[in-house]
Order: structure tokens, then C-alpha cells, then sequence
């Protein structure tokens, strides 16, 4: 984690890239728990050699990360002439459906999945059973690969460490407020409990304000929709507890700017953000919200897209990678990170990307 964390650090810095290569970090030995990481710059592919058929399943697409996920892949398949078809689960409680769209992907004849996996242990000695042999290429959620099974399946993967993402919260609040300046009261808002990298955005958080004067008061959790963290804000609210701030996922950092704002609030209470989104980016520029790290998730997605096209053509594939950490204040609001991050604004799903000899046929 130091290693990555010093890269990190110099990325932000301003790490110069090649008009078509991205700075990215490798892992050597791919999966393992002691692999080292390394800067590289990375060149996808210009063209595929033949119109793949690829098969990406997310957990959902309730919020505008998914969505900026879903830009990379579309813009990526596109480039490549490969055809993409895109499923979602609507939700990280929904395991069952996954399962089920995984079996769908594999009824499609897919050559590869892309998986968005809703929960790191929901497939061990799985996956065969509802792919059979088609490799799996993990994106975004981290997938356990410990088991035969999961070993013998999942190709590679591109994903960031989310306790990464946690403590660079922790950290930027922790040196604002640190042993002895006075303790201030924090809301912890997640996501869900049992799902995604909430649990490492937790511990990461927590490790960071160890030893600071952050007092963490509660930890309430959620599905991502704006619903049920508009409920959980609204509970915050009405309790005769003050906080200082509100620590949440991209959903619930967004809710709480319109929460504190008809509650009269905005001065007394700040948010940060544990990832980016589309809402959480006007935050910053706003200045609404202080802080939101980016694991530059459009990267990541055409990144799986290469990787899946690399391994199914045989050419030389990095099996272990991550996005280098960009950390986002208002008053650091990089545009080539914002691209690397974020779809355009008037991006909508695309749910199937069409190889270019099958469009001609129409």
C-alpha cells in the first residue's frame, strides 16, 4: 500500500502521458497478496481482429458511476469493432439476479464477461457452474480469486483498492482536525453493509482518523439510491445530535447538500464524498463538498475492454491493474482526471453496442 500511495502522490503531482497511453499501476504477481505495484504507461488496442462478442454485467446503474462505467466500455467497444452487450443487476442486495445474468451471458455465446460483481465472496465455486469455461474479466469490485474455481476463471482484473479510497477520505479530514486541535462529529453514510467495497471504504476510513480528533458517531447503511440515503439523512437531521460533517458515498454526499440546504445547514455541517460522480463533481465546484477521491472509472471500464480483447487474441496482457488515485478538492479539479472519470452529461445507457458488420446489415 505505500508503494501505491507514493505513486499516487506523484500522479497528482502532474505524472506526464503520451498522447494515446495512460498512466496506470500495475500488479506483479497478478492477485496476490503480496504484489508489488508499479507505474507504467499502458497503450490499448487500436482495432480488434475480429467483432468479439463481449458480455459486461454491473451491479447496477442506479448512479451516475455506473453510468461513467458504462461510457468507458460503449466508447471503448465502439473503437475496437467489438460488440457489447451490457446487463445490470439493480443492486448489490440482488446476487440471485447476477447469478442468473451471468448464465444469460453464457446462453449468449459470449467469448468474454466483464463482471461488476456484487459481492467479493458471491462466486466462489461458481463460476464454472453459470459460465462454464468462458474467461471472466473482474472491473471496478474486487473478486475473490482464491478458490480453484475462482483461479481457474477470472482472467484478469482492473480495480482500485476501495480501502484506498476510505482512508484518503480519513486522511484529508484527520490532517484538518488532528489530535488535539478539538473534536468534531462525524456521520458515516457508506452504502450497503454487506455489498460492494463498502466494508474496506469503512476500515480505510477509520485507520486514517485513528489518533485524530474525528469522532465518528454513527455509521448508518444503505443501498446506493437517493431514496434510502435521503431517509437516512433525513434521520440524521432530526436527531438533537450536531454533526460537523457528513461522510458518504456519491449518492448520499449528494442528497445531503439539498438536506442541509432546507434545513438551513449548509454552513454548519460539510460533506465529503468516498468516490466521484457526476453530482459530487458539481459539489466540488461548487464548493459544497470538500472532498471526493476518483478511481477515474471510464479508465477502468475501457480498460477491462482491452484487457478482455487482449486475452482473446492472444497478445501480451498486464493481468493485474488500477487506475492511479487522483484526489479532488475545489480547488483541484483536473480536467484530464474529470475525462479519465465521468461521462459527458448527456450520455444515456447503451445496453448493446453492435459489431460494425452487423450494422451494415441492417
Amino acid at each position: 500500500m505505500i508503494k501505491t500511495i507514493a505513486i499516487t502522490l506523484l500522479a497528482v503531482a502532474g505524472i506526464s502521458q503520451t498522447a494515446h497511453a495512460v498512466e496506470v499501476i500495475a500488479y506483479t504477481p497478478p492477485f496476490e497478496a503480496s504484489k508489488q505495484a508499479q507505474a507504467i504507461e499502458y497503450q490499448p488496442l487500436e482495432k480488434a481482429s475480429k467483432p468479439w462478442k463481449l458480455c459486461a454485467v454491473y451491479p447496477h446503474l442506479k448512479d451516475s458511476y455506473w453510468l461513467s462505467v458504462n461510457y468507458g466500455m460503449v466508447g471503448h467497444a465502439k473503437k475496437l469493432g467489438v460488440e457489447l452487450k451490457v446487463l445490470e443487476s439493480g443492486g448489490y442486495p440482488n446476487l440471485d439476479k447476477q447469478q442468473s445474468q451471468l448464465t444469460d451471458c453464457r446462453e449468449w455465446d459470449a467469448d468474454a464477461i466483464i463482471l461488476g460483481t456484487v459481492d467479493s465472496l458471491a462466486y466462489e465455486n461458481r463460476l464454472t457452474q453459470l459460465t462454464d469455461d468462458i474467461p471472466i474479466f473482474a472491473t471496478i469490485n474486487y473478486l475473490d480469486t482464491s478458490t480453484q474455481d475462482s483461479h481457474d476463471n477470472v482472467i484478469a482484473r482492473v480495480g482500485i483498492d476501495w480501502y484506498e479510497m476510505g482512508y484518503r477520505t480519513g486522511e484529508f479530514l484527520a490532517k484538518r482536525h488532528p489530535n488535539g486541535s478539538g473534536m468534531v462529529n462525524v456521520a458515516l453514510l457508506p452504502g450497503p453493509q454487506k455489498r460492494g467495497g463498502t466494508k474496506p471504504v469503512v476500515q480505510g476510513f477509520y485507520d486514517a482518523t485513528a489518533g485524530s480528533d474525528i469522532n465518528i458517531v454513527t455509521t448508518l447503511w444503505a443501498d446506493h439510491s437517493k431514496e434510502l440515503q435521503r431517509n437516512l439523512i433525513q434521520q440524521l437531521l432530526a436527531s438533537e445530535q450536531h454533526f460537523d460533517y457528513i461522510v458518504g458515498g456519491a449518492v448520499s454526499a449528494e442528497v445531503a447538500i439539498s438536506e442541509l440546504r432546507a434545513k438551513h445547514l449548509s454552513n454548519d455541517t460539510k460533506i465529503l464524498s468516498t468516490y466521484l460522480s457526476h453530482g459530487v463533481y458539481r459539489g466540488l465546484l461548487r464548493g459544497k463538498i470538500l472532498f471526493a477521491p476518483s478511481d477515474k472509472m471510464a479508465q477502468q471500464a475501457m480498460l477491462s475492454v482491452d484487457q478482455a480483447v487482449r486475452y482473446l487474441e492472444g497478445k501480451p496482457l498486464n493481468k493485474d491493474l488500477a487506475p492511479i488515485l487522483a484526489l479532488l478538492t475545489p480547488d483541484n479539479l483536473d480536467s484530464n482526471v474529470i475525462a479519465e472519470s465521468l461521462s459527458p452529461a448527456e450520455f444515456r445507457p447503451v445496453f448493446h453496442v453492435e459489431a460494425p458488420q452487423y450494422q451494415s446489415q441492417q
